[in-house]
């Protein structure tokens, strides 16, 4: 970035996300943006920029005199945070396909993104060179993954059946590409004439759909001009109602030029983001995280956008100061004194900060997204206990980088649990603690959450009664424990008479009999059990709180020893998402994991996807994501919650059910 204040006539600096499915060229196409912006980016392997694939990577770089920030996003589901959270930033997004319509329904996670967060975008066919099938086609399929209307921006001029060059439909000129160059303009090729005229009649009408004085014009057969066309797309694109398709190649350079002018032109200015955002454009500077990393020189950095205002080192908003202002031309950051509205930057030191925090005014997130619920968990620990502090010290600031990632603590299992968006996700977060803290970390498998209860009722008689000089212990109790409906949890009931047991010591009895509870014969907390204390007795000297608790759970455990011990698992109601052309298999997956189908809908404002709702073991659970995602081209993806206690699972019991201690 050119670190000089915009002045007049120039536009403030904008920002544009690369977003789209893995594999579709993002990386590529950014190099080649940025090579045509004069910026040489190190090849991708290159340790000094950040891995592609699975973080956003910040770039600047200043295009026909306009400075821009360019956000090359993840393109893998479960890194979909990290996209999501660039676009609250991003003034518009290029989505980069693949020229394939099968491919179409990849996309559908990337535009439901961009749905959400009001971000006008263009279509980028990337790879157009592999084109195999009409244009047309390919656009129809991609449509049906969006809501927002996709029009045609340009007509492929094919030779051999492989893409040579395009027209442009509005200035009804044609382009051929030249290898890492600006297309050249050429004659409009005789064959392509009579189709040509029809798509931008097309544009034309479309556009006038969206335009009285547009309309009148096409219904009384007057000419519109290129002019007219361009203002009524811009307005359009910058709305958010319209998004343009337009083909390139970003491996040999095709299409960039293009498609950097159709971004200079057409993407709206900062303040409508600040706007959609609901930033009042008077005031102090205000900005806003959207990405935190902790560098081994730097440090913490916060990267933000500075939403209005000028931010200079130092600056402090009562909370947070700031320590440092960086930008990124290219793969090194550069040190800045300030920073203008408009601007991506990384912002040094700012203590307790985290993606969506804002500085400069109390406005909340400013409508960040949250971080999507975890869908698959492992257990960690380090071997050598030593490192236990420093395991603690480097998972806080891992998950200060990654909102996606969580930590729990089970207190039924002892597992500290890491938690994420899948295989990937969590193999990312143990890479980090490797390279960034030399932590080696085992990981396993969550252990299971298994619960047990009775079948039948139990009588039992405990007799506590010891002399060891001065005092002794005393207490007797005469017990019911009985089985009761599965989910409704533990009961005490008083039924002593004529004072066998003194009531001061009831509370002692209850108090036991639930602790008792906390592990059962086989090593699993017990639920669903009724205590009654029908009976007892009592010593006027050597009764005492203590000994009615040990004589009540002596009583308890040989209850429960008696009483025929079920296992129980846990059973979870999960809400599966995926295009309705894999619902068969997912319905044979949740089957195949001893999942009971409840039914299956539509997926409201998803045309072409389905949710299946199904009760299924949380046994099953720890691998449904990476079998969903193989069973689903890697879009399927679900949400859960706890439903009920069901009995194990013969398998489970036999393999969980072993007495405590051995």
């Amino acid at each position: 970035m050119s670190g000089h204040e915009p002045h007049a006539g120039r536009h403030a600096p904008r920002s544009c996300a690369l977003i789209g499915p893995h594999g579709g060229g993002k990386t590529m196409l950014l190099e080649a943006l940025m090579d045509m912006a004069g910026v040489k980016l190190r090849h991708a392997g290159d340790k000094s920029l950040p891995e592609p694939g699975t973080e956003t990577r910040l770039f600047n770089c200043t295009y026909m005199g306009d400075d821009w920030s360019l956000l090359d996003c993840p393109g893998g589901i479960e890194f979909g945070a990290e996209a999501a959270a660039a676009l609250c930033v991003a003034d518009m997004a290029v989505v980069v396909a693949e020229p394939d319509p099968t491919r179409a329904p990849a996309l559908r996670p990337a535009l439901a993104a961009l749905a959400a967060a009001c971000v006008p975008f263009v279509l980028f066919i990337n790879k157009a060179d592999q084109l195999a099938v009409p244009a047309a086609e390919l656009i129809s399929a991609i449509q049906a993954e969006t809501g927002t209307r996709l029009v045609a921006r340009e007509l492929p001029i094919l030779e051999q059946g492989r893409m040579v060059g395009y027209v442009d439909l509005v200035s009804e000129r044609a382009y051929r590409y030249r290898e890492r160059l600006a297309s050249a303009v050429v004659a409009l090729p005789g064959d392509v004439a009579g189709e040509e005229h029809s798509a931008h009649d097309a544009l034309v009408d479309t556009l006038a759909d969206r335009d009285d004085a547009l309309l009148e014009k096409v219904i009384g057969g007057e000419a519109v001009s290129a002019a007219e066309l361009f203002a009524r797309l811009r307005h359009d694109v910058g709305e958010g109602t319209l998004a343009e398709v337009m083909f390139g190649s970003g491996l040999h350079g095709n299409g960039v030029a293009r498609l950097w002018k159709t971004l200079r032109h057409d993407a709206p200015d900062p303040s409508a983001a600040a706007r959609r955002h609901g930033v009042a454009p008077e005031g102090g500077p205000l900005a806003q995280v959207f990405k935190v990393s902790y560098a081994s020189q730097a440090g913490k950095l916060c990267y933000a956008r500075i939403w209005r205002g000028t931010l200079r080192d130092g600056a402090s908003d009562g909370v947070m100061r700031v320590g440092g202002i960086f930008a990124f031309p290219g793969p090194e950051a550069q040190k800045r004194a300030e920073a203008w509205a408009g601007e991506l930057v990384a912002l040094g030191r700012l203590e307790g900060a985290v993606a969506g925090t804002v500085f400069g005014a109390a406005q909340g997130r400013l409508g960040f997204p949250a971080p999507p619920p975890a869908v698959y968990a492992l257990a960690i620990t380090v071997p050598d206990h030593k490192d236990d502090v420093r395991l603690s010290t480097a998972l806080g600031r891992l998950l200060e980088e990654d909102t996606a990632l969580s930590l729990t603590r089970d207190p039924e299992t002892g597992d500290t649990r890491l938690e994420g968006q899948g295989e990937a996700h969590l193999a990312r977060a143990v890479e980090r603690l490797r390279k960034g803290w030399g932590l080696n970390v085992t990981l396993a498998g969550p252990k299971l959450r298994l619960k047990e209860t009775i079948r039948a009722t139990v009588q039992e008689h405990a007799r506590l009664k010891r002399q060891t000089g001065g005092h002794g212990q005393f207490a007797d109790v005469k017990l019911e424990v009985a089985p009761r409906a599965r989910g409704e949890g533990f009961l005490f009931i008083d039924r002593v008479t004529g004072g066998a047991v003194p009531r001061q010591y009831i509370p002692a009895v209850a108090a036991a009999a639930e602790e008792a509870m906390a592990k059962g014969p086989f090593g699993y907390p017990v639920v669903d059990v009724t205590v009654t204390l029908q009976d007892g007795g009592f010593h006027s000297v050597d009764s005492s709180d203590m000994a009615f608790k040990t004589a009540t759970r002596t009583g308890i455990a040989e209850a429960l020893a008696k009483a025929g011990t079920m296992l129980l698992e846990p059973v979870h109601k999960v809400r599966v998402s995926a295009p309705n052309t894999h619902t068969a298999a997912v319905q044979r997956l949740l089957s195949a994991k001893r999942g009971q189908i409840l039914g299956y809908e539509a997926k409201p404002g998803w045309h072409g996807w389905d949710e299946t709702l199904a009760l299924v073991p949380e046994a099953e659970l720890h691998r449904l994501i990476l079998d969903l995602r193989a069973q689903t081209a890697g879009l399927g993806t679900f949400v859960h919650e706890f439903d009920h206690l069901a009995e194990a699972a013969a398998h489970l019991a036999e393999r969980a059910a072993k007495p405590a201690g051995l």
